[in-house]
């Protein structure tokens, strides 16, 4: 059963709703919005939580679950996210909670071979598949990498890399590690076909004979995902549709039902947490600043005191 606040429960209209929400993440207060409203304070954050909630659940935006301040500021952050995803927004299509879903590892591994079987392009789409999983990047990023981001000039690849400013949704460097060999094999194949398609090629004996400055997936025309900003001048908002419908299909092809882009990154944080990480060496991989946000993202178990105490010696 789902504790994530219902729509409509002081018997407000959805489309109220919404537009109480689009005027909060443009800026105004919510003692501003109820005034111009009608109803209380208290009621309009409910009524936007509930939104941005059911939101957060359909078009993979992690961090709509705070309260207060901080859950604003989250909002605003994604404003240009949680306007894309409104239009196709319909509250009366039921929910399945994907968020919470972590992927195994015998997932993963048989996820891969069904995308192997299936794709059009298998080592371009496995590629992509595994670079989630292994390096907890969003799909915004991972469509603004470019070939010096993963090859060194002499074609291996870039073990200890960085996720360079501009590529980073934060717009912070951060670390960029490549450290799997499923990752490997698939890039390299990919790559390899790349040249041989004559795909953003350089010149001969750097970068395995590829552009530097090419995008690191193209699509058979030799372009990359398509990305559109939005908002005011100057801001740094950005959507990529393409690369999300993509993973979509790829979850299909893989037959990972609940699976979206937002649950990989749980995955990947749940992975780091059993190998002894803390949450701010989680938020330094996946360019998350605010620890409440990295708790949020995956909530540790909690173990009952018997628990802690069975068999302690």
């Amino acid at each position: 059963m789902s504790c994530a606040p219902e729509l409509e429960p002081d018997g407000g209209t959805v489309a109220q709703s919404i537009r109480m929400l689009k005027e909060v993440i443009d800026g105004d207060t919510y003692e501003a919005v109820a005034a111009r409203f009608g109803v209380s304070r208290t009621a309009v954050e409910r009524r936007i939580k509930a939104v941005a909630v059911q939101l957060s659940q359909v078009a993979d935006i992690d961090g709509l679950n705070e309260d207060g301040a901080a859950f604003v500021r989250r909002l605003r952050l994604h404003r240009d996210a949680i306007l894309a995803a409104l239009v196709d927004f319909d509250p009366r299509r039921p929910v399945e909670h994907r968020s919470s879903r972590i992927v195994s590892m015998d997932e993963i591994i048989q996820a891969g071979k069904r995308i192997k079987g299936r794709s059009s392009r298998p080592w371009h789409d496995l590629s992509l598949f595994y670079l989630l999983f292994a390096t907890g990047a969003r799909p915004l990023e991972i469509a603004r990498l470019e070939v010096r981001d993963y090859l060194n000039f002499d074609g291996s690849v870039r073990r200890h890399s960085q996720m360079r400013a501009e590529v980073a949704i934060t717009g912070k460097v951060r670390p960029l590690h490549f450290a799997s060999t499923r990752l490997d094999e698939s890039l390299s194949n990919y790559l390899d076909e790349r040249l041989k398609l004559g795909l953003g090629l350089g010149r001969d004996g750097a970068y395995r004979g590829l552009d530097p400055d090419s995008r690191l997936f193209l699509s058979t025309a030799g372009e990359g995902f398509k990305i559109t900003p939005y908002g005011a001048h100057g801001q740094r908002r950005f959507l990529c549709r393409p690369i999300l419908e993509t993973y979509r299909k790829l979850f299909r092809y893989a037959e990972m039902k609940g699976v979206t882009a937002l649950s990989v990154r749980r995955t990947v944080v749940a992975r780091l947490y059993e190998r002894g990480a803390d949450e701010d060496d989680v938020g330094l991989i996946l360019g998350i600043s605010e620890r409440s946000a990295v708790r949020e993202l995956l909530a540790r178990h909690k173990p009952t005191i018997e628990q802690l105490l069975d068999e302690l010696v």
